[in-house]
């Protein structure tokens, strides 16, 4: 992921770049070391298991939603024609595949962490995919264009290739569900690095429940997020979206985001979050953080207009990206308002939020890099929290 740069004076933007197509979405600058895990795990807690199935039976675990491919799972990338034949191609060929990941849960169900895009090609070759009308013809293949190309699996179904390709042994890694969730994630962030690498919200959303799945596509694709933040990140490519709604979640589920001494990253609390959300909370708590944040979003709007969860230094009214940080601190603290409340005061808010950019480095610091350090976290609440407060 590469970045272009907005600069008013020593306000730096970084935006996200995919293709050479900016994203919308400001990069965020880690510092070094950022990635360091402050509590090393125990080596015991590790519990990975090889294990060895046939297509056949992962393709029937799939239709019995024993495997769950997390279907709305949005990859940079989605397969060409040509792409999709050379995998059958290889299988065809007897030529063995790399090793999958899978997660296991306490009811032995599994959620397929790292080669989602694999078995959702096999799958929808033979069984026409989730919706069984994804079934494609081999196209452009390297070896076998004089046998096979053209044909869908109901050429080939009751041809030996069809037996071939059901007998294809597959090596799964199976997390143990006992392995603390915190160290499941640090394992497929490690093993993550072929390709184009998994961002940690798409690795999250492989490991999380329907429930939060579920929650997170809502709200990133609800009228109130697209107004807000100028219809930039609805169905970002790289879950961008869907990790800015949970970490305004997160936050609203831990009250306890001033004193954050004790979280080593963000990503435990986002973590965090996600299972509270999947195995923990009542529906009518998941209702009021749904409507918490709705009604952050038409606030933000409503106060900050185009410039809303962006860099808005003094003298420039050119449009930032939107930034995590902004996004996270006032998503979760507007929540704490009506607009009633706000509206007599959202020219002095205004004002004070643009003066900080000047007179604040160290709040500047927070939200643009290392924006997970506990002390940043808390610093940019509390500038924000005492700026409300001072005008209402």
């Amino acid at each position: 992921m590469n970045a272009r740069i907005k600069r008013r004076g020593d306000i730096q933007a970084p935006e996200e770049l995919y293709e050479n197509l900016p994203t919308g979405v400001e990069a965020e600058q880690d510092e070094e070391g950022a990635d360091a895990i402050s509590k090393p795990y125990d080596p015991t807690e590790i519990r990975v298991d090889p294990k060895m199935y046939s297509l056949r039976n992962i393709l029937d675990m799939i239709d019995e939603k024993d495997l769950d491919l997390a279907p709305d799972f949005q990859r940079l990338k989605v397969w060409k024609a040509k792409q999709k034949s050379r995998l059958i191609e290889s299988i065809l060929l007897r030529i063995p595949l790399p090793a999958f990941y899978f997660s296991s849960d306490e009811s032995g169900k599994l959620q397929v962490v790292d080669g989602v895009q694999r078995l959702t090609t096999i799958h929808d070759f033979v069984r026409g995919g989730q919706d069984g009308k994804s079934h494609f013809e081999l196209t452009d293949l390297e070896y076998l264009q004089e046998e096979l190309s053209g044909k869908s699996f109901e050429d080939i179904e009751k041809t030996s290739w069809a037996k071939r390709l059901y007998s294809t042994q597959i090596v799964a890694n199976v997390i143990d569900p006992q392995t603390p969730a915190a160290v499941k994630f640090d394992i497929f962030r490690r093993i993550n690095t072929g390709g184009t690498p998994l961002t940690a919200q798409e690795i999250r959303h492989c490991m999380s429940g329907e429930k939060s799945r579920s929650l997170l596509k809502r709200l990133s694709t609800s009228s109130e997020f697209d107004k807000a933040t100028g219809g930039k990140l609805s169905g970002h490519l790289r879950m961008a979206d869907r990790e800015m709604v949970l970490r305004v979640l997160s936050f609203r589920i831990d009250k306890g985001f001033e004193t954050t001494k004790d979280l080593s990253s963000l990503d435990q609390l986002l973590n965090g979050a996600t299972d509270q959300i999947d195995n923990h909370l009542s529906s009518s708590r998941l209702t009021r953080l749904e409507e918490d944040f709705v009604g952050a979003m038409r606030i933000a709007k409503k106060l900050f207009g185009d410039h809303a969860f962006r860099k808005w230094p003094p003298g420039t009214e050119w449009r930032f990206p939107i930034n995590k940080a902004l996004f996270e601190v006032w998503g979760v603290l507007l929540a704490d308002y009506s607009w009633d409340n706000l509206s007599n005061a959202k020219e002095k808010i205004i004002k004070s939020f643009r003066e900080l950019f000047d007179e604040d480095d160290f709040f500047v610091q927070s939200i643009s890099s290392g924006t997970g350090d506990p002390k940043k976290i808390s610093y940019r609440f509390a500038v924000i929290r005492k700026l409300l407060s001072d005008h209402l």
